[in-house]
Parts: structure tokens; C-alpha cells; sequence
């Protein structure tokens, strides 16, 4: 459903709208407990992005490309989130001159809903689950005629958030073998993987009581899966998306489960070892390397997204 060519036109569309993250260089990531190996590696600090999260990548995507077609409606933009992708929907639209209204679930972190509401965002609070917040969602941009913002299961949305994978090819003179990230609806996962088709391998870390990628692929297509865990407030869809279905199916994007125990180890990890703060989320894609269930090979050149820091810094260290 979408190609490096649409991300090429996304980054065009988004131009001086977004930062363009760092990438550090670190010293490999070992599993917990191992010396450190020699593979050569980067940290892509895309939690330093406007809002806290990638997702204001395939926000400004979105709502520009519908504006240049003339289909940006005066009564604005209706979104449903756990609490990032509200957060950039809400920032992009008040850039584009037009309200935002975001439908979360209750059990959004207060942190995130109050960010939501600095940005000027109506924010209605339905349900327990993303579903819920969702399907108000839905129902309200229907009867209102706003135009609805997916998280993550729309083209150039999708799109948007693959920029990500440009920038890294940009950042690492094309010598990357391995981009690994972190998977919820899949929306940044298709993008990059997108981007990086025929030039680099997606490895998508999900949690193990999240697995939308895993049951997606051994199904043969999305299912619903039940979610739980430290991580649902940033990687709580219960349902891999179609755009992230095709592009993983076909550019063979490798899925690894980790627990919520590896998440909080590895999200401390980075806070005791390079002092980055992140979401429990965000900590997956490091999990992955931390608990070995994904272990680059002698020699490979490895970028771990970090996508993610709408947390609440408190407990980073208890």
C-alpha cells in the first residue's frame, strides 16, 4: 500500500516541520549480564521529536497533504489515541490553522492528557481500551464531517512516519544492516521499513502481551490480539494495521516478543547508562537486545529507535 516513493513525497510534504533527531553512535548494546560485542551501532534519538514522539512525523503528513487537496474541513481534525499520536495531531493541526479534538481512553497517563490540552486539544476521555477511544472517534469525525486522523493504519500517515527511515540512511552514509524499533499498530514500522526496502531489515520488538506484528504474520493477516502490560499506554492497539500487514509481509520484517520485565530493565537501562528518558514503549526495541531475544551478528551495523518520551520520569530508578 505504500512504497519508498510515497515516504519521499511525505518527506518533501513535511520539509521544516519537523526536527531532524540525532543519531548517537554507542557502544553495542549487550544482553544483560554479557560483555559488549563489537557490532557497530547507533541510538536514533527520535524522542527528541516536537511532542515527544515520531508520530508528528505522519501527523504534519497527513494533515498537509489533505489541505493541499483541498480536504482539510474549518471544523478541523478528529483523532483517537493513548496519548502520542493525539499529542502530535493536536500540534500539527494548530500549525495548519485548525481545531483538534482527540478521543483517548481513560487510562491515558495524565501526563500525556494534559499535554493534549496545552496544545489547545479537545480531549474526551471514553473507555478503557484504544478500541473505545477509537470507535468514539470514528462516530464523531462521521457525524461532524472533521477529518479523521488515524494513528497508524493510514497512508500518509504511514508515510510520514517513515521520514524516520530516510533521515537514518541519510545519518549512517547508507551503512546500516538492521534498523529494530519498537511495534504497536505498526504505523512506524511500515513507514521505515518502507523506506529502508532493499536497503536495510526492520526488526519490530513488541511486547509479549501485545503481539499485533507476531499473530499478524503466523495468521497470514491482522487479528485482534488482547493487551496488557507496562507498555499499552503507547503500544496498546489491539490490532496490527492492514499498510503495516503489506509492508512487513513483504519487505520481511522479523517480529520479537519481549516481556514487561525486559521493558522496565531496559528502559532503566538507558536512563542509568546515557541518561535518555524514555517511555516503557519506547524500551522494547532495547529490550529486544537486553533479554537476547534479538542478537546481531558479528559485524552488524544495528540502529535502535527510540521513538518515544511522554513517561513520567519518577520511576526511572525504583
Amino acid at each position: 500500500m505504500i512504497a519508498r516513493p510515497d515516504v519521499e513525497a511525505a518527506a518533501e510534504r513535511i520539509a521544516g516541520r519537523v526536527r531532524r533527531t540525532p543519531l548517537l553512535a554507542v557502544d553495542a548494546i549487550p544482553a544483560a549480564g554479557e560483555a559488549v560485542s563489537a557490532e557497530r551501532m547507533w541510538l536514533k534519538l527520535e524522542h527528541t521529536q516536537h511532542t515527544g514522539s515520531f508520530k508528528t512525523r505522519g501527523a504534519f503528513s497527513h494533515i498537509l497533504a489533505a489541505q493541499a487537496a483541498g480536504r482539510l474541513p474549518r471544523v478541523g481534525v478528529v483523532a483517537a489515541s493513548g496519548g502520542n499520536a493525539g499529542l502530535a495531531f493536536a500540534y500539527a493541526a494548530a500549525r495548519a490553522g485548525v481545531p483538534a479534538e482527540v478521543f483517548v481512553p481513560e487510562t491515558a497517563p495524565a501526563v500525556k492528557v494534559a499535554g493534549l490540552r496545552a496544545l489547545g486539544a479537545a480531549v474526551v476521555q471514553v473507555g478503557t481500551r484504544y478500541a473505545d477511544a477509537h470507535e468514539a472517534a470514528t462516530k464523531h469525525a462521521a457525524d461532524t464531517g472533521a477529518l479523521f486522523c488515524h494513528p497508524y493504519d493510514q497512508p500518509d500517515v504511514c508515510s510520514g512516519q517513515g521520514t524516520l527511515g530516510l533521515e537514518i540512511l541519510e545519518q549512517t552514509g547508507g551503512e546500516v544492516d538492521t534498523v529494530l524499533l519498537a511495534v504497536g499498530g505498526g504505523g512506524l514500522m511500515a513507514g521505515v521499513a518502507a523506506a529502508l526496502e532493499g536497503h536495510a531489515r526492520v526488526v519490530g520488538a513488541e511486547p509479549a502481551n501485545a503481539p499485533t506484528l507476531e499473530r499478524a504474520l503466523r495468521a497470514g493477516r491482522p487479528v485482534d490480539v488482547e493487551v496488557s502490560g507496562v507498555a499499552a499506554d503507547s503500544l496498546g492497539a489491539s490490532r496490527l494495521g492492514d499498510i503495516a500487514y503489506d509492508v512487513a509481509a513483504r519487505t520481511d520484517v522479523l517480529p520479537v516478543l519481549v516481556t514487561d520485565e525486559a521493558i522496565v530493565e531496559a528502559r532503566r537501562f538507558l536512563w542509568s547508562g546515557y541518561r535518555l528518558a524514555v517511555e516503557h514503549g519506547t524500551a522494547a526495541a532495547v529490550a529486544a537486545l537486553r533479554a537476547g531475544a534479538y542478537r546481531p551478528a558479528p559485524g552488524e551495523r544495528v540502529t535502535v529507535v527510540l521513538c518515544g518520551a511522554n513517561t513520567d520520569p519518577s520511576n526511572l530508578v525504583t
